[in-house]
Parts: structure tokens; sequence; C-alpha cells
């Protein structure tokens, strides 16, 4: 599927999309990054082309659509979007930019519709994107044609057990083949039984000030960071009050480093478990070992981390799902849902709720740590010599290997091979010219 739009005489210059080879900026294979690709704005402008616009990204859950005109507004990049249930019940993503002025022709978060009608001068679409209404339409010539003027369509949209994804490429890797291994350690969260995942409590959004990039790769490769950061919260949630025990401190564990960026972490034990204890006590353990092997749920189903490269993140032990959007090369705005069980009874849900709003809420005890480091870092960043520095991601350089246990390459729980893993994929992804660069636009 082609996105074929009215181009008449314009020809936008490619002196306005300036490519910049970043190839030395990243050496992944000896652990070195350049702080210039936290902080460049070209850099940043090139990576809603070549690293945004071609890839899947996270749009939504499915339980947000119920009834045909159910919508949810959200973004690809910087990209405003509208993902919406058509009257055949398929699931559609538009550009939310009107074809006429640009405004957007939805500005609620979410809700129910007909038709998406613009504010500024009144066209209007439907569920098909169609452009339905255009107020004095005698004013325009006959070449008018309403039918090339509707809402640019998202030209692939595909879901993955409830959680749906677009990309702008008109010929993509079909998602699944896209998630490869990584669908593996998803399924320790998504896949606990047949009747899948709901939403509960809504989604919260805040905005920190950091490049989207550390948030993303902390949630891929960083277990690292636990003890420190958090000392404070651990202390807080321990039953003593004096913090964990040392076997728990220095837990063991794998960590999964995917060929197309994806990465996941997590602790492995026979006794691990759900933090919140109700959540723990409903749970049926011999039932998920049936269903999906004693590796992951002694493994990624419970404590652990992960990301969909290149921004959708989730925590298992707590359904937090979340999107970190870019909005410039020092600020992001994260999205973030609860995700559970649709067998959960109530109590249980909202226990499981709650639990990931004290946790990793937008005022989470975790949470509030994280967001200072990843503003820290981007703080100091823009320093002229501070920024030369290289930053070092050399933690278990060389210990990545197939354990045989947990599908592809996988190193240790303190490891950066994940974190490796993700900013090659970037650099892959930044060095080569995408679709619409290829074809001249």
């Amino acid at each position: 599927m082609t996105i074929e739009l009215p181009h008449g005489a314009l020809r936008r210059p490619a002196e306005l999309a300036p490519a910049i080879d970043v190839s030395g900026l990243v050496d992944a294979e000896g652990g070195l990054v350049d702080r210039a690709i936290f902080t460049d704005q070209q850099i940043y402008r090139q990576e809603l082309r070549r690293v945004f616009a071609p890839s899947w990204l996270f749009l939504a859950h499915a339980d947000q659509f119920h009834k045909p005109g159910d919508f949810f507004t959200t973004y690809m990049g910087e990209d405003p979007v509208i993902v919406t249930l058509d009257r055949n019940r398929r699931v559609r993503a538009y550009l939310n930019s009107c074809r006429h002025r640009g405004a957007r022709v939805c500005r609620a978060d979410y809700g129910a519709t007909r038709n998406f009608t613009c504010t500024y001068h009144g066209w209007a679409y439907d569920l098909d994107g169609k452009l339905v209404s255009v107020p004095n339409k005698a004013g325009y010539p006959e070449s008018f044609d309403t039918g090339e003027w509707g809402l640019v369509e998202v030209p692939h949209v595909d879901s993955y057990r409830g959680l749906i994804f677009g990309t702008w490429n008109p010929e993509p890797v079909p998602l699944r083949e896209s998630l490869g291994d990584m669908a593996w350690y998803m399924d320790a969260m998504l896949d606990h039984d047949e009747q899948g995942t709901v939403v509960v409590g809504g989604v919260h959004k805040w905005v920190l000030e950091g490049n989207w990039k550390l948030a993303a790769e902390q949630f891929a490769t960083d277990w690292y960071h636990v003890n420190m950061s958090h000392a404070s919260a651990l202390m807080v949630l321990s039953p003593t009050g004096k913090g964990p025990k040392d076997e728990i401190v220095h837990r063991t564990g794998r960590q999964y480093a995917g060929p197309n960026g994806h990465g996941a972490g997590f602790p492995v034990h026979p006794k691990n478990r759900f933090d919140a204890k109700t959540v723990h006590q409903w749970t049926d353990y011999q039932a998920l070992r049936e269903r999906l092997g004693d590796a992951r749920v002694e493994g990624p189903l419970t404590n652990g981390h992960a990301t969909v490269f290149p921004n959708f993140s989730y925590l298992p032990v707590n359904g937090s799902i979340r999107v970190w959007h870019p909005k410039g090369p020092d600020r992001m705005e994260v999205w973030a849902w609860t995700i559970v069980d649709k067998s959960m009874p109530p109590e249980v849900r909202e226990a499981q709720r709650l639990y990931n709003l004290r946790t990793f809420g937008p005022s989470g005890i975790f949470e509030q740590d994280d967001g200072e480091n990843w503003s820290e870092v981007q703080a100091v960043a823009h320093g002229f010599i501070t920024n030369s520095v290289p930053l070092n991601y050399q933690m278990g350089l060389g210990s990545e290997r197939d354990d045989g246990r947990h599908p592809g390459t996988t190193s240790e729980l303190y490891s950066d091979a994940a974190g490796r893993a993700f900013y090659a994929r970037w650099r892959e992804l930044m060095t080569t010219p995408a679709w619409h660069e290829e074809d001249g636009r």
C-alpha cells in the first residue's frame, strides 16, 4: 500500500532534509556512544525520518475500541494520528491533520464519533478517512476532487495480542516478523490465558526533560541502576524496612538482546513473584507453567523490563506499558497504561492498578527516580567538553550467547548487551535511506 498524494508543481529540495552520516557516533561492537546522538537537532530530525517513519510504532490497546467510531489520538514520532474503529470494525489510523490548512481534525484524547470535523473551516471526514463535507464547495474549481483530499491513512496497522502497532512504511517487514524472538518475552505478560488483557485506569501522561532514547534504552537493558537509584524505594517496600535481602539484591538473571533493537532483562529464580501481594495470591502459577513453561514463569513473567524498538516499553511485574513520545532532542512525553488479565476479578485488577500507580505512575516511587536520572543526564550533555566525552556501554561485552533456555541472544542480568543492540539498530536505520528518500520525496 502506497500513500498517493497530489503534488502538482510542488518539488521539495533535498537540502531541507540533509542526511548526516552518523555511523561514527555509535560503536556498538566496542561499547561506546557519542553524546551528540542525544543532543543534536539535525540528528533528531533525521530520527523522525529514518527511525520513526519506517518502524512499527505502538498506537493503542485493542481494549480501547469496542464500537465503530471509538477513537484514540496519539503520535507516531511527532506526527499526530487518530486511531479508530471503522464501520466494518477494522482498526485504522489517520494523520490527524486537515488536508485544507493542516489543523487537527480531532482534538479530543479519546471518545466516539461518526465524523472528524476540522474546527478551522469545517472540512469533515468519515471513519474511512473520506472527505464528506466541504463548506462552500461551489467555490472550488471543477477539477477539485474530494476523493483526492481524504485524510492521509497510515498504510499498515497490525496487532499482537491486543497491542496495536502502525507504520508509515508502504512495504514493511510484517509486525510478527519484526518482533522475532521478542514475542516470546512479550507473551510472558500478554498470554496468561485465552482471554487476553484489558486496560484499567485510563492513560497517564507526563513530560520529562530528557532524550527519548535514554528511557527506551534503560527499559531494554538496565537492571544495573536498580540497587543504587531505587535504594530508598526498595527500603520502603521491604518487609523489614531495612531493604531487600542480599540474595534479592544480587540475584542473577538474563538479558535478551535482539537484532532489531528489542531488549528485555529479568532476574531468574524459581520463586520469582508478582510484587503486588493480592495479585500474587490470586495467580495460578501451575497453570502458567503449563501454558508458558518454567523458563518464562521463573524469568520474564514477573520482575523484568523490556523495550520493543524504538519507543514502546513495558514492565510485566505490574502490567505497565508505555510509549516515550519524542518532543525534540531534549524532551519526551511519557504515556502509560496499566493492563491486566481480563480474567482478573475486580479486586485484583484494582490491586494491580494501585500498585502500578504507586511504583511506576507519574508520581511513583520508582518512576520519579528514573525521570530524575534522565533529566540529569540530559541537563549536562550540552556542555562543549561534556558532549565530546563518549559514554561507556561495555558491561557484559563478549558475554552474549545462546543460553539454551531463553530464545535468541542473551547476556547476563547486569549487562549493556541490549543497549548495544538497541544502538546498533538505531545506527543501521539512521544510515539507511527510507522509502520516502528513495523515490525522491
